[in-house]
């Protein structure tokens, strides 16, 4: 005769009871030895997965004890929402219903909260897609967010789970939040306060009330974390004025019936205020006491500050750590004499072991290799643990153009009490980018370039770049390589070909072609962490056509010209040696926003070539952040640029080849400007018409009577002068995230371009010629004050493409003939 029995076990409490025949019968009757064992209802689990979790086997005696581990085992496994235990004559039957699994988590209505963070509390408790529910958890969450709410003033707010079946045991989970408004703070009072009125104290807190309309940045909604900073910086306040007793002895925070309004009130007991009689150094110094005596802050005589007091702990701490002694223990204990209103700061020492680096570990950087990144470690393996080091081996990883954050994280090792690992973690950015430029003016129209550059070419931190330009005005092709770890002691060595055919006419230049090879090699030594000094060697070899003839291009184009054939092509070759050096203490390589880079070169052809001049170049950059998350900042920038000839050829004094001359205009020098327009303009001196005398014959007027003629376009100069201000703010509609790919700054461009050769006298006093176009007026082109300015709005973004700048821009000081404009957008431009 068969035997059924049914026990339902919603917990593990009412299984004691499983497997009772009927209620008349003893539960030592139900005892039966197991001769099979069926699982029923089973949909994801496995058959195999499940028997797994039965401490029951065939042959074995059921009984109640045995049931309530059976269930309890189940339970474990997290996979059932409910289990059945029947018996069918000597089969132990067990029936399951399997948690459902989640197919789609929904928010709706969250507005404080990111869906990003209500995820990853979702995730710590193992609520995820594809997971079984454990709707047990589903109370706990949503306290836990009412919670939340109710910490930031909404006290109204409500969070309700909401589960939808759907078809083979799958479920759609949505969290419906009601946020509501959150309660104003309607008045913040402060009780006990005699030194300091309440305005005082009050303006120091984050917490407003009664705020003008027009205060758009106080915060005036209760938030409980920010009342706990409140009350720690007004015990600083004090404290950092003498006022070591001070004390918040309470805090009450009360809500109107209609939880939208809070009244916060403090009760504070000010004490006297304190000076300091003696500072005294005790402990284990190393040897270091006078070192630290002498650039100790805290001076007796004056007014306790606890600031500086924590600044003292803080500076031995960093200074012992300089010398591996990582973990010191640095406590001050006051010792009060009420009688004198002093006190005595002694500060004990104690710099435990010193501890040594086992091993430097790198996460995060998929595609550069390690060695390359631990080549800009400074912290060494196997030597002692210096947070110098560390805090240096960071910012050279950081200034790395293919590291978008670097940190790193002190390892203790269990059971070793004087070593540690490094782990240093990194995020990568694209090395690698496809630069172009797309640009639009009214002589240049649409112009178009391309190129590959990687700087972290395979992940061995070797730059390699290929670039091909066809754009209107030039065509151009270069390879280029550079190893910066040529040696382990960090030289660098490169090389490059490149080509190039210039039209100069169709780039706001004046007309001149240009065809130039070139061929160059450079190597680089580091002096130390931040500065470096780089050789270079450059071939040139130049052919020049179709130049236009204006005064100060004749100069140096009759050098080479054949005076049998002047209107000939002409060529010169050239080997110009480089010298630059460089220093930086940015503290990232792309968007940084604090240090500075300063970078002063200066080239000089060999006495051996066709052409004799030098050319010097400094380049200087300091940005200043303003906030302590350096969100916003200000960049202040120079660069200054002078070049000119040497030697001679034929008796005539070399000058400076104008197609090296320096131009500005256009993004990266003047925006605002149209590329390559500002500064000197072409000049022509036409002489005058031969006049009939009384005999018929021509008469040559004299130099008094000659015209001039300036063209539109320019054709730079050989001296420069450039600088901006830029303020960096935080990139509207954009996560903090992404400060480090998008920035946007507001900026004003001041600069010119000069010829320090250009004599004014000797054309100011000529008319000008009936073709001279009306806009254009013969300035002093040899004057460096005839600067120009522009202020604007900058964006910058870190695309996938490479850098792109979108600049809105309008010329505050212009001349006579500038060419102006509003917008340009750019591909590839460096920062």
């Amino acid at each position: 005769m068969k035997f059924r029995q049914l026990v339902v076990a919603g917990l593990l409490l009412s299984s004691a009871n499983a497997f009772i025949p009927n209620a008349a019968e003893a539960s030592s009757d139900a005892e039966f030895v197991v001769q099979d064992i069926r699982v029923e209802g089973l949909q994801r689990v496995a058959l195999g997965a499940a028997l797994t979790y039965l401490p029951v086997q065939v042959g074995d005696t059921m009984n109640s004890f045995r049931i309530t581990q059976l269930i309890r085992s189940l339970y474990s496994s997290t996979h059932f929402e409910s289990i059945e235990i029947l018996r069918d004559g000597s089969t132990l039957v067990v029936r399951v219903r399997e948690r459902p699994t989640i197919s789609n988590i929904i928010f709706e209505g969250n507005d404080d909260i990111k869906d990003e963070q209500l995820q990853q509390s979702l995730d710590d408790n193992n609520i995820r897609v594809g997971e079984p529910l454990d709707k047990t958890l589903l109370t706990g969450i949503e306290n836990g967010l009412k919670d939340f709410f109710y910490s930031i003033g909404k006290y109204n707010a409500d969070v309700t789970a909401i589960v939808t079946p759907l078809p083979r045991n799958r479920i759609d989970l949505k969290f419906l939040f009601e946020e509501g408004d959150a309660a104003k703070i309607e008045q913040i009072n402060i009780v006990g306060n005699k030194v300091f009125p309440d305005n005082e104290l009050l303006n120091q807190m984050e917490l407003k009330f009664n705020t003008p309309w027009w205060d758009l940045l106080s915060e005036t909604r209760y938030q409980k974390q920010t009342l706990t900073g409140d009350m720690e910086t007004l015990r600083s306040y004090y404290m950092d004025r003498g006022y070591l007793q001070f004390n918040i002895d309470s805090t009450q925070v009360s809500m109107t019936p209609e939880k939208d309004g809070i009244y916060i009130t403090m009760n504070v007991s000010e004490g006297e205020q304190y000076k300091i009689s003696e500072v005294e150094l005790v402990g284990d110094l190393l040897g270091y006491e006078d070192y630290l005596k002498a650039l100790m802050p805290l001076t007796p005589g004056e007014l306790y500050n606890q600031a500086l007091v924590t600044y003292s702990e803080e500076f031995i701490s960093k200074y012992l750590g300089r010398f591996g002694y990582a973990y010191p223990d640095v406590t001050t204990i006051p010792q009060i004499n009420e009688d004198d209103k002093t006190v005595k700061l002694t500060l004990s020492v104690d710099p435990g072991k010193r501890i040594y680096v086992r091993r430097i570990n790198f996460k995060g950087n998929n595609i550069t290799a390690d060695d390359v990144l631990r080549q800009n470690v400074v912290q060494m393996e196997g030597a002692w643990l210096s947070n110098a080091s560390l805090e240096s081996s960071k910012n050279a990883l950081s200034r790395l153009t293919y590291m978008e954050e670097v940190d790193f994280e002190t390892v203790r090792l269990p059971g070793e009490d004087d070593k540690v690992d490094i782990d240093f973690t990194v995020k990568e950015q694209p090395s690698g980018s496809f630069n172009a430029g797309i640009g639009y003016g009214d002589r240049t129209k649409l112009s178009l370039q391309a190129g590959i550059q990687q700087d972290n070419f395979l992940g061995t931190g070797k730059r390699v770049a290929f670039n091909v330009s066809t754009v209107r005005f030039q065509q151009t092709a270069q390879i280029s390589y550079t190893d910066p770890y040529f040696t382990i002691d960090g030289i660098s060595l490169g090389g490059s070909i490149g080509y190039s055919e210039f039209d100069a006419g169709n780039a706001n230049l004046i007309q001149f072609n240009s065809k130039q090879w070139s061929l160059g090699a450079n190597i680089g030594y580091p002096i130390n962490e931040f500065n470096r000094i780089n050789f270079g060697l450059t071939y040139n070899s130049v052919e020049l056509s179709q130049v236009s003839n204006y005064e100060q291009t004749q100069r140096f184009y009759n050098q080479f010209a054949d005076p049998n054939d002047p209107d000939a092509p002409i060529d010169y070759n050239s080997l110009v040696a480089a010298v630059s050096w460089s220093r930086t203490t940015l503290n990232r390589g792309i968007f940084p926003t604090a240090g500075s880079s300063q970078r002063a070169s200066i080239e000089v052809t060999a006495p051996s070539s066709d052409v004799n001049y030098y050319k010097a170049i400094l380049d200087a950059r300091f940005y200043f952040p303003l906030t302590n998350d350096q969100r916003w900042s200000v960049l202040a920038r120079a660069r200054f640029g002078y070049g000119n000839g040497f030697g001679d050829i034929n008796g005539n004094d070399q000058i400076l080849p104008f197609t090296e001359n320096f131009t500005a205009g256009g993004s990266g020098t003047l925006r605002g400007f149209e590329n390559n327009t500002v500064g000197p303009r072409g000049v022509q001196r036409i002489p005058g018409s031969p006049i009939t005398g009384p005999n018929g014959e021509q008469i040559l007027p004299g130099p008094e009577f000659d015209t001039i003629f300036i063209t539109r376009r320019s054709l730079g100069g050989n001296a420069m002068a450039l600088g901006g201000v830029e303020l960096i703010v935080p990139t509207p509609f954009v996560e903090e995230d992404f400060d480090n790919s998008v920035r946007t700054s507001f900026f004003v461009d001041v600069g010119n371009v000069w010829d320090t050769e250009f004599n004014y006298d000797l054309y100011k006093d000529l008319e000008f010629d009936v073709r001279n176009p009306d806009d254009q007026a013969l300035l002093d082109y040899s004057d460096w004050s005839l600067f120009r300015s522009s202020a604007g709005l900058s964006i910058q973004w870190l695309s996938p493409m490479g850098p792109m700048v979108f600049s809105f821009s309008r010329a505050i000081q212009e001349r006579d003939g500038d060419d102006v404009r509003f917008f340009s957008f750019n591909i590839g431009q460096t920062f």
